[in-house]
């Protein structure tokens, strides 16, 4: 029987994703035949509620991260449906989708790699407001300057390059990139992981803050139990392309009912060291 994907609130939910496949294709031989695919997304489902945080939870290489990128259709889906707002993803031509953007964002797992060497910060934080037409002149540089300050930063930031900041630093930056265009969901893909574990507080105390503030919805992405466990109201647990269990929080975290997320769950470290931990062996996919 498949989990129960349905938000855990009556209202409507904001993002519906409906039976979504993402295959890439293994080419091989002279002439790169097809003669295989790798089903990295394979029949995902999940509902995600205006002002709730969804985490997808999994090792390496499960999938999640296509998952948020083809929702974002950074990414092309094979088949399957993702509905935002009442609004069909999928089916949106390029003007329509354009504007669905405003409403979808993203932060990145990189912050270095995903922000532009070659140009200043006011000019990262500003551009997507210029390609909206949201701002311009002296009304951009001072959204640009608010949303740098808002974001843990100093106005005079603007001015500089991203190579000049910290790791976490450069994660702010990437937050205030979202956030430009008032989004209303942001996917969120390992905001914290690249991050040393005191920086990390900080950004996900931000991430909470600007929630409560702006009431984003987030699909909070990641491997790490204790993470999710911290920020999250619901968690989906997706092993080898599927979702294997949903719950909300303290249900996955305290009482889970498929063997491959007590296994991931046993693998967390135990900050006592005076307690053991029994390590469970996962020996494949049992649905």
């Amino acid at each position: 029987m498949p989990p129960n994907t349905s938000t855990s609130s009556s209202q409507s939910p904001l993002l519906s994703v409906r039976d979504l496949n993402t295959h890439f294709p293994v080419k091989r031989g002279i002439f790169q035949r097809t003669v295989d695919h790798v089903r990295a997304v394979d029949g995902v489902s999940f509902d995600l509620a205006p002002g709730e945080t969804l985490g997808l939870v999994g090792e390496s290489g499960c999938g999640k991260t296509t998952v948020g990128r083809t929702i974002l259709r950074l990414i092309p889906a094979t088949s399957g449906e993702v509905i935002f707002d009442g609004k069909p993803v999928f089916q949106q031509s390029a003007v329509d989708l354009r504007a669905l953007r405003r409403e979808m964002q993203i932060i990145f797992q990189d912050p270095g790699g995903s922000l532009n060497p070659r140009m200043r910060v006011g000019r990262l934080v500003g551009e997507p407001l210029m390609v909206h037409g949201l701002a311009k002149g002296d009304e951009l540089q001072y959204r640009v300057e608010q949303l740098l300050e808002r974001c843990g930063l100093w106005k005079q930031a603007a001015d500089r390059y991203p190579h000049e900041f910290s790791g976490g630093q450069r994660q702010r930056i990437g937050i205030a990139r979202a956030l430009a265009v008032q989004p209303r969901l942001i996917v969120c893909d390992e905001p914290t992981s690249a991050l040393d574990v005191s920086i990390q507080s900080q950004i996900l105390n931000l991430l909470a803050d600007l929630q409560d503030e702006f009431g984003l919805s987030y699909l909070f992405i990641s491997h790490d139990m204790a993470v999710v466990h911290h920020v999250c109201d619901r968690i989906a647990v997706m092993y080898n392309g599927k979702i294997v269990e949903v719950g909300s929080r303290d249900q996955v975290i305290h009482d889970p009912q498929h063997e491959y997320t007590k296994a991931l769950l046993s693998a967390v470290p135990e900050p006592d060291p005076r307690r053991e931990r029994t390590r469970i062996a996962w020996e494949g996919m049992r649905m």
